[in-house]
């Protein structure tokens, strides 16, 4: 070897020796190995030697752990580059005042050494990331990405980067992925019962297993963070060095309120929905709709006006609600308390003016009471056949707007054209009488449903 490659040599190992951006993951970072070797996988098992430009999308709901399966990986591998960057929250430094520059300059910054790059405007920007990175074979982290824009701005093609580069890119939205746009599709999935016993046990016990008098309820706050891992830490950590009495306080509350640090960074994907009628698709899933036929809630939905096909498309894409394989309408239930808590929130004190009600005390009340208001867009009372409640059909009076209606061990006494006349659904488990009569207005209905009922002539006469 010359004087000249021995000379580079040496500037590259000191180089490496100066850069020590190694980011925090976590003190006690269970299943975090296991799932970045799995995409270590994706990214090629000798990501050393690779020369392809690899673009790899981590798509998955708020708090899966995507930002922190990524900064694991820039601290393994990163090393291995000529350069590397890892620009956190895009999604809120977007929004800054001069955010798109200072993410384009960052990345200039990080990769090229210079500090002293200025970018005018975004295009300018992008010119001179595709100059200064097309030669250099680098690992850049693109963490939180919501739109379009942003990826285009920060990684426009491949052609941007040097011969063995990889771009790992982490959202909410699925549709940001599609068309090409990354190589690999890696999907965020929860913690398994294990991992999620030893990380909430990290936060709630400093240690990786509960006290032996915590055990039964320990695995009920595991239940129902549902392999969430930011719930796990945040409900360990706020729950460490209580009693069990107040261990069983706090799972009361969550039964109606959910803890508030969860609920904001989830409430996150409900904020970024920019169409009203998808932010109320979503909150008619979460009040009524988990577990049924999508088909069945798209005919209901479609009723409503609310555009259910392109609405629950988006709504899967940004992981809000989940399709099964049986076609069968399903949600994280964190997601779900996500959901039923904006509404709740809206009206704290005063039940009769929430647009959604739920929850069995609330809607005996405003039946009992007869408060219901116009507010009210959907209602759902489920009792057992044994504790069937009669209410005066007049408590539905002044819910003009009603327009879904589950009912289950219910009678009505009184005249049936009290209820709403823009009603699209009526579910009655156990409907008591023989016939619907006349006077109920059913003009707007598209799905009706009188399972266990007494129905032998669904129509005694024809509505003018």
């Amino acid at each position: 070897r010359n004087e000249s490659e021995a000379i580079k040599d040496i500037v590259e190992n000191v180089e490496k020796l100066l850069d020590k951006t190694i980011l925090f993951i976590a003190t006690n970072p269970v299943g975090v190995e296991s799932r970045v070797n799995d995409i270590i996988q994706l990214l090629d098992r000798d990501i050393q030697k690779s020369h392809d430009v690899l673009l790899l999308g981590m798509w998955g709901m708020g708090g899966v752990g995507k930002t922190t399966i990524a900064k694991a990986i820039y601290n393994k591998f990163g090393s291995k580059f000529e350069g590397r960057s890892f620009l956190a929250n895009i999604r809120e430094v977007w929004e800054e005042n001069a955010g798109q520059a200072k993410l384009q300059e960052q990345l200039l910054s990080d990769i090229c050494k210079e500090m002293t790059t200025k970018v005018p405007s975004v295009e300018y920007g992008k010119m001179t990331l595709k100059d200064r990175l097309c030669h250099k074979r680098v690992l850049i982290i693109l963490d939180d990405v919501n739109t379009l824009e942003q990826l285009n701005a920060l990684c426009g093609s491949h052609k941007w980067f040097g011969s063995g580069s990889r771009i790992i890119i982490t959202t909410r939205d699925m549709n940001l992925l599609r068309g090409n746009r990354v190589d690999q599709l890696y999907p965020m999935k929860g913690m398994n019962e294990s991992e999620s016993i030893e990380l909430f046990s990290w936060h709630a016990f400093k240690q990786a297993s509960p006290t032996k008098d915590f055990a039964e309820i320990s695995r009920n706050v595991v239940e129902y963070s549902g392999g969430l891992p930011l719930a796990l830490e945040v409900l360990g950590s706020y729950l460490f060095d209580r009693e069990v009495t107040e261990w069983k306080s706090v799972i009361d509350k969550l039964k109606r309120i959910p803890n508030d640090q969860v609920h904001k960074k989830l409430k996150i994907s409900y904020d970024s929905l920019s169409d009203d009628t998808v932010k109320e698709i979503f909150l008619d899933i979460a009040c009524f709709f988990i577990g049924m036929d999508r088909n069945d809630v798209m005919l209901i939905l479609n009723g409503c006006g609310l555009f259910a096909e392109i609405g629950l498309s988006i709504l899967v894409e940004r992981c809000l609600v989940i399709v099964d394989y049986n076609n069968i309408l399903r949600m994280h239930h964190l997601l779900r308390d996500m959901g039923r808590e904006i509404v709740r929130e809206k009206s704290p004190e005063e039940l009769e003016e929430r647009c959604r009600l739920w929850f069995p005390e609330d809607v005996l009340h405003i039946l009992s009471e007869q408060t219901g208001t116009k507010a009210i867009k959907g209602l759902t009372l489920k009792l057992p056949r044994a504790n069937a409640k009669c209410f005066s059909s007049e408590a539905f009076k002044k819910m003009t707007k009603l327009r879904l209606l589950q009912l289950a061990g219910v009678k009505l006494d009184g005249d049936f054209k009290y209820l709403s006349r823009n009603l699209r659904w009526l579910s009655w488990n156990g409907f008591p009488l023989r016939y619907i009569p006349a006077n109920f207005y059913r003009e707007k209905l598209v799905s009706i449903e009188l399972v266990n009922s007494n129905v032998k002539l669904v129509w005694k006469k024809a509505q003018n």
